[in-house]
């Protein structure tokens, strides 16, 4: 219950309203025309952390998604199929990671959206965070694997893509075998070590944004999948796209350690053990970022509750 104001005693002033983006301000709201993505963006019913929902949101209504997506995903797929079938005859032809990361590159800067790059690069931080958040707290894991912290596009090009697959892939065959020699099981630690994971934001450049850098992160990425595949050998690009289902490994072993399942409805890339076709692997690649972004948020709001708890317990 409130207290009673004591005789003399001034209302306090309400709280200032919250300050909207621009363009996803709710005064514009027209209730015979609702806005699909404002509805998005004031949902607050998913964690995710408002700098990344507003630059996947902006990413959404580009018109390139709404104008190309629908064409250049039925022909990326046809490609996949075409490229599936030359890998049949010549598994390792044109394969080159050098050469995958630098068309990636010249490619993100000069045709992709600002807010979509901002977004790739933000993945490759919190999936490090992810890796060593887990590692943090599973007793006696040594496991080696590479961080990955690209500031600016240029970093991409030392061989972060495919680097980001052999992590998870390392991480996982690691902690499996160091859980499978010890007899042990990851369980909910005492106290949970959240040194990792970053509260607030990633220390990104600027992104390019010339007059043909419109093209939105959903479009790109259906796009580089058939590119991706070309350039790798086809056990690499079976890894890669494989690798997207690992998700739910990563998040049953975070699970473990907070003693909670709730953040595994984030979670729609499941059941490793029974691959997905690589058809749908821009898709899935999608849902990977975005559980990445929402499992990422989930654990700064633990980190930022036993910070309070603890500040609390000191008064």
């Amino acid at each position: 219950m409130n207290k009673p104001l004591k005789a003399g005693t001034a209302e306090p002033p309400p709280p200032p309203p919250p300050a909207y983006p621009p363009d996803f301000d709710p005064a514009s709201h027209d209730a015979r025309d609702p806005d699909t993505w404002l509805a998005l963006y004031l949902d607050r019913s998913i964690p995710l952390d408002e700098e990344a929902k507003l630059a996947l949101l902006r990413s959404m209504r580009r018109t390139s998604r709404k104008a190309l997506l629908p064409f250049m995903r039925p022909w990326a797929r046809l490609w996949i199929i075409l490229i599936t079938v030359l890998r049949l005859v010549l598994p390792s032809a044109v394969s080159s990671s050098k050469a995958l990361h630098r068309v990636i590159y010249w490619s993100l800067k000069t045709f992709v959206a600002p807010e979509a790059n901002t977004l790739i690069l933000r993945h490759f931080h919190i999936g490090s965070e992810l890796l060593q958040f887990i590692k943090d707290n599973v007793p006696g894991a040594a496991v080696e694997t590479v961080p990955l912290r690209p500031r600016a596009l240029e970093d991409l090009i030392d061989n972060v893509f495919l680097q980001h697959d052999l992590n998870i892939y390392n991480f996982v065959i690691g902690i499996g075998r160091h859980l499978r020699e010890t007899g042990r099981e990851i369980e909910p630690a005492v106290r949970v070590n959240f040194e990792a994971i970053t509260d607030g934001p990633f220390p990104l450049a600027a992104m390019p944004a010339g007059a043909l850098n419109g093209i939105d992160l959903q479009t790109a990425i259906e796009v580089y999948t058939p590119v991706y595949q070309l350039f790798l050998s086809d056990k690499d690009f079976w890894r890669a796209s494989n690798s997207l289902q690992l998700d739910e490994v990563i998040g049953v072993y975070i699970a473990r350690i907070l003693g909670t399942d709730y953040h595994l409805n984030f979670l729609n890339n499941a059941h490793p053990i029974v691959p997905q076709s690589t058809l749908r692997a821009g898709w899935r690649l999608m849902l990977h970022g975005l559980a990445a972004e929402q499992l990422h948020y989930h654990l700064r709001e633990w980190k930022r509750r036993q910070a309070a708890a603890g500040m609390a317990g000191k008064r």
